[in-house]
């Protein structure tokens, strides 16, 4: 099924500029892992040493956080939305 990828700015130096990404995948963890064969600077970014989602990645399938649905395993319908949402951390001195 194809799926498309929306890609923050902050990470769209690692896919060539690109804003989406499509890719054939029947659950996340196989788009994002065809991302990252698309895309090999990117998979360190999501991925940590044990193919594990890094901590600070939050992954979103129309718009459900996946950690509030199955996990790396959510399966995808034809034409899902996934978007990659990267934590950030700071604030204000005031």
């Amino acid at each position: 099924m194809t799926v498309n990828i929306f890609i923050p700015t902050v990470l769209r130096r690692y896919v060539q500029g690109k804003p989406e990404v499509q890719v054939n995948a029947s659950d996340v963890e196989e788009a994002l892992v065809l991302l990252g064969v698309l895309y090999p600077e990117i998979r360190d970014y999501i991925f940590d040493d044990n193919r594990k989602l890094k901590r600070f990645i939050n992954v979103f399938v129309n718009e459900t956080n996946i950690r509030n649905l199955d996990g790396l395993q959510t399966g995808l319908a034809e034409g899902a939305n996934i978007a990659l949402i990267p934590a950030i951390a700071g604030g204000s001195d005031e």
